[in-house]
């Protein structure tokens, strides 16, 4: 499963995290990564009598009637059952079942978080053929789909095999046909880039597991010729007169006369690397015909090394396994869509229309123009249909829009569906309303942070949470640390801690005295006239917040984050000193991102004015409209009040009713309204109902602007800790240059989050 072995043993271990923090991840709190919640009312004795007994009973009757009512009343239609003996685990082989359950409850993960299907991990203590089938059809009651994973071949083909004929529901195996179809996508699209036929083009399969296999029958199925492809095993050059030929690989058998893959290479069009690491050589890929297609995905390092590749030849098209280099095979694109398509209109199984409807989905998704919310996360300014992209990103959102219907649509006209979709637009938009809204956001900004990182100053560097963060967003590529604080302090709490901060600058603003000179005379010459002595600036610039500004000030970081340890307004101070406002802006303000199971919400002002005026608040709305859209969210701002348009009468209504009116004169364009009640504002359908003309009645808010002080702060840690939101802030709005203040006491997670945001609000500055 190529998704998940982009996360192999050795560089998952030693670069994209550390060994302890997996560990730790899979353990801390409830353990595992999933849990099972209702999704019906039961609070009160009346529920848990509909829910058990004797209310079930109902249910169960009309079941028993008409078994087909299992889809309506119980969770079947929604459930998948991600099945594995766990033997041919990630890359790490035969480790068992219990080993092999974190990757299943994992794979879980991306069936709810891309395509909202929910599973059961079943990991089956036995590697007879026959006993693993038994029980995997005994289990067919129970779920709407089944996925196959991490199964040794052969063994693998004869499970899918055996139960695709003997169930009625969908049976596949992602490790063969999700790499498949991924590629296959991929591969068409090359094809016609390049200017190839793909029905002539000489095509060479590295490796002849379940996925080379799965591969190499789907590239037949979209067009391939079978005599035109060459399929190489460990023993070289799969021959049609080879001893013992193993009667799988017996179907992509060649009767030409070649033995190794220098020799099959050598004039192919085409080249499919399902094996291991750099056993295609630069002289190798010198030898390929012109306009060579090169798809090397052995993970993490692939066949032949990208950079190497478009050096050897600039007429390739190249893709791999990775996330880090153009044209990533990745399943994901793939199984969590086949699914939920097939699902919905209860198909009795994945067949060939359906994989080859979900190829043509993919590659044509390629060719659209890409949502600006898809540059924004890969920081690419104008992603399009080239050489460089040939299938989709996996964090393009249309994806469940463009794959699920399509075979939906497949398994209809292919008489394998049984129940027709009557209004598909209607279909595709419940598919889009599907999608995960909690954390979709905070993936895309952390997508765009790593595309082009920045150097972020820690000001409490002498603390483990702040250390421990600098770990992680160096390690993940998202962040340049800089440390500041006593060295011997900080060098201890690393090595006392086992952290790995090899290379990462630490600077105690004592010992510089160079730069002290220069950031004293600096803030003296700016606050000279508000009562800042020469003596003064050079006392407030060995405090390390002072310092961090003045390195953000003069271009020596791109951002400060502090406040860890000291309270907002110490924090702010020295960067309003140094740094100050805007041009234009008058004022500062804080904002939080809130991460809600209804999607992001942003709260404003949350931490800075403590009562504004009518004016400061019209200020304060047009800065966090502003910030909203650098999240590419196109804001929808609520202006709150205990008032819904007048209802009341009092000082805040009439506030916020003067600061809407004056925002719909000056700002036109913002979609804003006011006053309103907090519970107006989210529920557009309670807005419509009883306030038709406002200007959110067709979508709830996304943006809230709160009257004071007070009721944002008291708002936000309400949600936080009583509706399980997770909070991203406080994002500092209105200063020249980044500088960003953590709650205090944050956690690491909080840490790394708002350096993330931090390091997407320097690139847009």
């Amino acid at each position: 499963m190529l998704f998940l072995r982009t996360l192999n043993q050795k560089v998952f271990m030693s670069k994209l995290t550390r060994k302890q923090d997996a560990l730790d991840y899979h353990s801390t709190g409830r353990p595992g990564k999933i849990e099972v919640i209702p999704t019906k009312p039961t609070h009160s004795q009346r529920d848990l009598t509909l829910a058990y007994s004797p209310g079930v009973a109902e249910p169960c009757l009309q079941i028993a009637e008409n078994v087909d009512d299992v889809y309506k009343y119980t969770a079947k239609g929604n459930l998948v059952a991600v099945i594995s003996n766990g033997t041919a685990v990630l890359g790490l082989g035969d480790i068992g079942p219990e080993a092999g359950k974190p990757v299943m409850e994992g794979k879980g993960l991306l069936f709810k978080i891309f395509a909202d299907i929910d599973v059961f991990d079943l990991e089956l203590n036995t590697k007879n053929v026959d006993e693993f089938v038994q029980i995997v059809k005994a289990l067919e009651p129970t779920f709407g789909g089944i996925n196959l994973e991490d199964i040794k071949a052969p063994e693998c083909f004869e499970i899918e095999r055996r139960l695709k004929a003997e169930m009625n529901i969908p049976v596949m195996h992602d490790d063969q046909h999700g790499t498949a179809i991924i590629s296959s996508a991929a591969l068409i699209n090359a094809c016609e880039l390049q200017g190839k036929e793909i029905d002539k083009v000489r095509i060479v399969v590295n490796g002849a597991g379940a996925a080379a296999i799965s591969c190499a029958r789907l590239y037949v199925s979209v067009g391939a010729s079978k005599e035109n492809i060459v399929m190489i095993d460990r023993s070289g050059v799969i021959r049609k007169d080879r001893e013992k030929l193993e009667p799988i690989k017996a179907e992509f058998a060649t009767d030409q006369d070649l033995n190794t893959l220098e020799e099959a290479i050598l004039g192919a069009d085409v080249f499919i690397g399902l094996s291991t690491a750099d056993v295609l050589s630069a002289e190798m890929l010198s030898t390929m015909a012109e306009k060579p297609i090169v798809f090397a995905m052995a993970n993490p390092n692939p066949e032949i090394a990208y950079d190497l590749a478009v050096a050897t030849r600039s007429d390739i098209i190249m893709a791999t396994g990775r996330s880090d280099y153009p044209n990533q095979v990745n399943n994901v694109l793939g199984f969590p869509y086949i699914f939920r398509g097939a699902m919905d209109v209860r198909a009795t199984t994945i067949n060939e229309e359906m994989k080859i409807a979900a190829v043509r989905a993919i590659a044509e998704m390629a060719k659209k123009p890409v949502p600006e919310a898809v540059n924004l996360a890969y920081n690419i300014q104008n992603l399009r249909y080239g050489k460089d992209y040939i299938i989709p990103k996996p964090m393009d959102p249309r994806l469940i829009t463009a794959v699920s219907p399509a075979v939906a649509k497949a398994a209809i006209e292919s008489g394998v569906a049984r129940k027709e979709i009557e209004d598909w637009d209607a279909y595709t938009e419940g598919l889009r309303l599907r999608l995960s809204k909690e954390d979709a956001l905070l993936r895309s900004l952390n997508l765009k942070a790593k595309s082009a990182p920045k150097r972020v100053v820690f000001a409490e560097a002498d603390n483990y949470k702040i250390l421990k963060a600098a770990q992680i967003v160096k390690d993940e590529g998202i962040a340049t640390p800089i440390l500041l604080g006593n060295k011997e302090a900080i060098s201890h709490i690393i090595k006392e801690n086992c952290l790995d901060l090899t290379g990462v600058r630490i600077i105690d603003p004592k010992d510089e005295a160079e730069k002290l000179g220069k950031y004293a005379e600096f803030l003296y010459k700016k606050r000279q006239r508000r009562g800042v002595s020469p003596q003064m600036a050079a006392r407030l610039v060995t405090d390390r917040n002072y310092f961090g500004s003045c390195m953000v000030e003069f271009g020596e970081a791109d951002v400060l984050i502090s406040g860890l340890t000291k309270d907002y307004a110490t924090t702010v101070k020295p960067a309003l000193q140094v740094i100050g406002t805007k041009p234009g802006v008058d004022r500062v303000a804080g904002m939080y991102l809130m991460l809600t199971k209804k999607g992001p919400i942003f709260f404003g002002d949350t931490t800075v004015n403590k009562n504004p005026t009518i004016n400061e608040l019209v200020d304060i709305t047009v800065l966090i409209e502003k910030a909203v859209r650098t999240f590419n969210v196109e804001p929808r701002i609520a202006v709150l009040s205990y008032s819904n348009f007048g209802t009341v009468e009092g000082e805040v209504p009439e506030k916020t009713r003067e600061a809407v009116r004056i925002l719909h004169e000056d700002y036109p364009e913002m979609v804003v309204d006011g006053e309103m009640q907090a519970n107006f504002a989210i529920n557009s359908e309670l807005l419509k109902n009883n306030f038709p003309f406002s200007t959110l009645r067709d979508q709830p808010a996304n943006t809230l602007v709160f009257p004071n002080l007070e009721s944002g702060n008291i708002a936000y840690k309400l949600l936080q800790e009583l509706g399980e939101a997770e909070a991203v802030g406080p994002i500092l709005l209105g200063l020249n240059k980044p500088v960003h203040v953590l709650q205090m006491d944050s956690s690491v997670r909080e840490i790394v989050n708002m350096v993330t945001i931090a390091v997407v609000d320097a690139q847009s500055k």
